[in-house]
Order: C-alpha cells, then sequence, then structure tokens
C-alpha cells in the first residue's frame, strides 16, 4: 500500500461558510427578496472578501434551496413556485405528523415546556421577520421533543426552504399576522400537552393549510 493517507486531510470550517451564513442572514432578514438578484461583484464588495468564497457560499446556498443559479441570469433568492410550495408543504407534513406522534408518544413535561416556550416568545415579537423566525424555532423545538434523530435529520434538510416559504407568506400579506399566529401556536401546545393525538394533527394541518392559502392568495 502507497504512504499516501487513505482519505484527504480534513478542511476546517473556511470563509465560504461564513459567507453563506451572512447571505442567509440577509435573506431571512428580507434584506434580499425571493427573486432578486445576488451579483458576487457587489457581495464580495460589501463583505471585503473575494468572488471565490461568495461563488462557493453560492453554491452551498443553491443547495439548501435558498438561491437558483442560472448561466443566462446569474444567482437569484429562490422564488417558489405552486409545484414548489405543494412538494414542500407535502413534504414537511409528513414530517410533522411523525413528529407530533413521537411527542405525544415520548415527549417529557420537559420537551413540552420548551415548546411552549417559544410560543409564549412570539407573544413579544416586534416585527413579522422575527416572527417567522420564532415560528421556525416552535418547530425547531417540536422535532426536537420527537426523539427521533433521523426525522430531526430530515427536518434540518428542508428547514432553510421552509423559512423561505413563510418569509413568502409574509410577503403576500402580513394583515392579523402578529395577533393570529401566536394563538395558533398556543392551540399546539395545548393538544400536544393535552396528549390528543387526533386534535394535534388536525391543528398542525390547519396551521400549514392557513399559510399555504395566504401564499396561494385564497385566504389573507
Amino acid at each position: 500500500m502507497s504512504d499516501q493517507g487513505k482519505v484527504a486531510p480534513a478542511r476546517r470550517r473556511g470563509l465560504a461558510d461564513e459567507v453563506a451564513d451572512r447571505i442567509r442572514e440577509a435573506i431571512f432578514n428580507g434584506a434580499y427578496a425571493p427573486g432578486e438578484q445576488l451579483r458576487e461583484v457587489e457581495l464580495s464588495g460589501e463583505m471585503d472578501v473575494s468572488r471565490g468564497p461568495v461563488r462557493e457560499a453560492l453554491r452551498l446556498l443553491e443547495r439548501e434551496g435558498l438561491v437558483h443559479c442560472a448561466w443566462h441570469r446569474g444567482t437569484t433568492v429562490t422564488t417558489l413556485s405552486a409545484e414548489d410550495v405543494a412538494e414542500l408543504d407535502s413534504l414537511r407534513g409528513a414530517l410533522e405528523d411523525l413528529a407530533v406522534r413521537q411527542v405525544i408518544a415520548h415527549a417529557s413535561d420537559e420537551d413540552l415546556a420548551s415548546i411552549a416556550k417559544t410560543a409564549d416568545m412570539m407573544e413579544r415579537a416586534g416585527d413579522a421577520h422575527e416572527m417567522v423566525r420564532l415560528d421556525i424555532a416552535f418547530h425547531d423545538a417540536v422535532f426536537a421533543a420527537a426523539g427521533h434523530q433521523r426525522l430531526a435529520d430530515a427536518w434540518d434538510g428542508i428547514r432553510c426552504q421552509v423559512h423561505l416559504f413563510l418569509l413568502t407568506r409574509i410577503g403576500r400579506s402580513t394583515a392579523g399576522y402578529l395577533d393570529c399566529i401566536p394563538r395558533e401556536h398556543h392551540g399546539l401546545v395545548t393538544a400536544l400537552r393535552a396528549r390528543k393525538t387526533n386534535t394535534a394533527l388536525d391543528l398542525f394541518a390547519a396551521h400549514r393549510r392557513h399559510a399555504v392559502d395566504v401564499v396561494a392568495g385564497t385566504t389573507a
């Protein structure tokens, strides 16, 4: 056997990851809206880095589904089509249904208290973007409480796209948003704490459907 190692040397987390974090954060903050172009030259200038790490960061974000790269259009923040929304909603629903069943069957009182804490934080959200972050944090807590690592990994795989979907939702309408979202999530907590599987599944489904209807323009 040659003296050369069987695997390549490990790379430490690099500049491209940091650049990706900053662009992702800007998207989540609403600085870059769906459909907006992301220009390598401008991004590298704003972040004082070369174009190489920016290009690599954009490829990372494309794998997350947050941006779309096309040779004739450059890179843009992903705009979710009706088909994208339907696929994302159906997959999220399948994962969330399993999470709800797991939580009701196995979660401790401490786990449920952690979920409730995120719902309580929604009462103090100052704007729609903060509310979206707390909405994602709530569902993070649900998947964490499910005690199912592969399920949590599957959620992590679509998490950024769900965040983008919720940003699309508030881009359509924020009428009553800051009032209705905390109320909806407190209802979800109540059902989980009561260990009522069918009730919880129905409420989670209604919660998802409401957001999809807003994005589709069928409700405010």
